[in-house]
């Protein structure tokens, strides 16, 4: 999906289980599997807005009030909590900020990005023992030659300057594309860190285990390999390379009881998805998708399904443009725990998912077109949600409840 498109959200698909591949529904659905899989899933419904930006809205299980926190951002990304409770945002233009009290800061010592298309300073994360080693995380495209690739940073953070700067893994083979970078980074329960890449506008790099592009990566903190990286043995292979055949997944998320990561991605002319990602797996692009080629509607690859490539749990079409991801555990919606929070770009909402046990149950749709394209979404440590928009001016808001 282009994030510069704008559709809206009409249909989509539920998967129960992922013991097989199966056949994929086609995006045109008969009367009768539409009737069935309505009974099933509930189809998204809308809040409702009672105060308009910075309002109350009401969803299925709660009131909020929406508050803006930050604004006059340039095109932010990303941003994530320290333990004192400040923020750090990224900017994709490539400045870095720390806010605190509502000041935002620049952090200096951020090496040069590639500011271009979709590129520059992308997502961050910070360490689990920040509090002794002070390190954080950051991806963002870095030059070189052919052009310019994903890469993986750390650094240590001292008050508003980055210290002992390190690019702890980088795409090997870099291009002059501005688009799909993917760039969505999280921290595994067993400390390694997972890291997404899209295939760079080239389909076909997705399935090429030996090119770094269409994956999600695992490493270690200091950028080395697991010894028990799936395809770690393979001479053919990028070591890091966890699983494959994505196009641009810029939702990356932890469930916080099964320890998995879960990740929504663009599908091209429709065909975003979500996906559990399990080791090893081949998600399919751009071979299988639900997905159509721009402008025409042509079909791409062999169609919907094909043995040994996984399915997506659900997916969109029209396109939404899924960026940032975030499991609700806070007490402030006590109704809303254990729920999945997406961003949308073209759909300029925020999506709440219930799941099951590796399964989308329902989704609701929330603050459709009140604050524009959402880039990211997190969960402060004071239990409220917080969204990002992708705008210049961009805005943080902090969804709290509303009664």
């Amino acid at each position: 999906m282009s994030e510069y498109r704008s559709n809206r959200l009409r249909t989509f698909r539920i998967r129960p289980g992922r013991s097989s591949p199966g056949p994929r529904i086609s995006e045109t659905f008969s009367l009768a599997l539409l009737a069935a899989a309505l009974i099933l899933v509930p189809p998204p419904v809308a809040a409702q807005a009672g105060g308009g930006a910075a309002g109350v809205f009401r969803s299925r299980e709660h009131t909020f009030r929406l508050v803006k926190v930050l604004d006059r951002l340039d095109y932010p990304w990303a941003l994530a909590f320290l333990p004192d409770g400040s923020m750090l945002i990224s900017e994709r233009t490539g400045r870095l900020l720390r806010v605190r009290e509502g000041r935002a800061q620049p952090v200096s010592g951020v090496p040069t990005v590639n500011a271009s298309g979709q590129g520059g300073l992308l997502d961050l994360a910070v360490s689990p023992s920040f509090a002794s080693d002070r390190t954080v995380f950051f991806t963002y495209s870095q030059p070189g030659a052919g052009g310019a690739g994903t890469a993986l940073a750390r650094a240590v953070l001292d008050g508003t300057s980055l210290r002992e700067v390190r690019t702890i893994w980088s795409m090997e083979r870099k291009t002059g594309a501005g688009q799909h970078f993917g760039s969505r980074i999280r921290l595994l329960q067993d400390g390694t860190i997972l890291l997404t890449t899209g295939d760079r506008g080239q389909g076909s790099r997705a399935q090429d285990l030996g090119d770094d592009a269409g994956k999600v990566h695992r490493v270690a903190p200091d950028g080395s390999v697991p010894a028990d990286n799936p395809f770690r043995g393979n001479r053919a292979a990028r070591p890091s390379v966890f699983s494959y055949g994505h196009r641009n997944p810029q939702g990356l998320a932890i469930h916080p009881g099964t320890g998995e990561a879960w990740i929504t991605e663009h599908g091209p002319q429709g065909g975003d998805e979500v996906n559990l990602v399990r080791p090893g797996r081949n998600y399919g692009w751009p071979v299988i998708t639900f997905g159509r080629q721009y402008g025409s509607g042509a079909q791409i690859g062999e169609g919907t399904a094909k043995p040994g490539m996984e399915q997506p749990l659900i997916h969109w079409t029209p396109s939404i443009a899924p960026s940032g991801l975030e499991f609700y555990t806070g007490d402030a919606f006590p109704r809303w725990k254990g729920s999945l929070f997406s961003g949308n770009l073209a759909g300029r909402r925020l999506v709440r998912m219930t799941v099951g046990d590796a399964q989308v149950l329902s989704q609701e749709v929330l603050l459709e077109g009140s604050v524009g394209r959402i880039r990211d979404v997190r969960q402060g440590p004071d239990g409220f949600l917080y969204i990002l928009t992708d705008e210049s001016p961009g805005a943080v808001y902090r969804l709290e409840p509303g009664d």
